[in-house]
């Protein structure tokens, strides 16, 4: 949706407000949501835990990598000296690995990539609980996110989101 449009359906909700009652201490807000995601402590946790979860399978298709590279040069090195079944078998061993490998790297991929997926749609949620609960702690009647063309720091409550995260996550709390 474009902004005109966006601003022709909030003057159309608010048009009616307006001609009833003009309110001129309606307290509105912005966060960056970007930023929260970027600068919150949990979106790093979140990180440290994908990277503990995954370095094990990482460093596993790593050692295919560095076995597979072995038997490569062992093929180049002996590949005249080896007898043509010989030749023949360690080349299927090197196709085989070579498989072996594309396989894992794909299922570490889609593996990790829906991991990274449920982890950020909790962040997201934990964020969003968060200015919810700020807002209405705070008294705003309007906080709004992505699609903002312009919000000058008057409005801009990010580094407060940020700084409340921050806290509960120093006290252990998720934010509940």
């Amino acid at each position: 949706m474009n902004a005109r449009a966006i601003v022709t359906a909030l003057l159309m909700l608010v048009a009616p407000m307006a001609s009833a009652q003009v309110n001129t201490d309606m307290a509105i807000g912005y966060v960056n949501p970007g930023r929260v995601s970027d600068e919150a402590p949990q979106a790093d946790a979140a990180r440290q835990r994908l990277q503990e979860e995954f370095a094990p399978r990482d460093e596993e298709i790593i050692a295919l990598q560095e076995s597979l590279r072995e038997l490569e040069d062992r093929l180049a090195s002996e590949r005249m000296n080896l007898d043509s079944e010989a030749e023949k078998e360690l080349r299927r061993r090197i196709v085989n690995q070579r498989r072996q490998i594309q396989r894992q790297q794909e299922i570490f991929r889609e593996d990790f990539n829906l991991r990274r997926n449920e982890a950020l749609g909790d962040l997201q949620q934990r964020i969003l609980r968060v200015v919810e609960r700020f807002a209405e702690e705070q008294g705003y009647d309007l906080v709004v996110s992505d699609g903002v063309v312009f919000a000058s720091e008057a409005v801009n409550i990010t580094d407060r989101i940020i700084e409340r995260l921050e806290r509960q996550y120093e006290q252990g709390n998720d934010g509940e």
